[in-house]
């Protein structure tokens, strides 16, 4: 399986497809969510912590050379996938191109919002609008 930077949205969406069932692509999210970088553990705080998820999620967000770059973690393997899936729609990427990504009509050509429960999907819907309001206030400033 390839590292999580090599591969690209249309690349997990084409996998996706691919995969015969619902049973399958959670087994793969699981495997995605196995590839996360290390967490720093100085960031596991009140500031880095994404609220409206029912498991503990912490983000990292900071700026290099014009890009986005993230670090999650949670403690549940699911939403390490789900973090994993976000990372491959937008870490190293523009704040513009994160803005522009519709990230809605691509989470329903995986399939992910008819299969994750209502406080999952909360969490999910969290952790974009965490990445998205850094981008804004990026461009803002920039």
């Amino acid at each position: 399986m390839a590292e999580l930077h090599e591969i690209s949205p249309d690349d997990l969406t084409a996998y996706f497809s691919m995969l015969p069932g619902w049973e399958e692509k959670f087994t793969y999210i699981l495997d995605l969510g196995k590839k996360l970088l290390p967490y720093p553990d100085e960031f596991r705080d009140d500031k880095h912590r994404i609220y409206g998820c029912q498991s503990m999620v912490w983000l990292k967000i900071e700026m290099k050379d014009g890009k986005l770059y993230f670090v999650a973690d949670a403690d549940a393997a699911l939403v390490r996938g789900l973090i994993a899936i976000l990372m491959i729609a937008y870490n190293g990427k523009s704040p513009q191109e994160i803005l522009t990504f519709d990230i809605d009509q691509w989470f329903e050509s995986l399939g992910l919002r008819s299969h994750l429960s209502p406080t999952r999907s909360n969490g999910l819907n969290a952790m974009v609008k965490s990445l998205q309001a850094y981008a804004r206030n990026a461009l803002n400033q920039g």
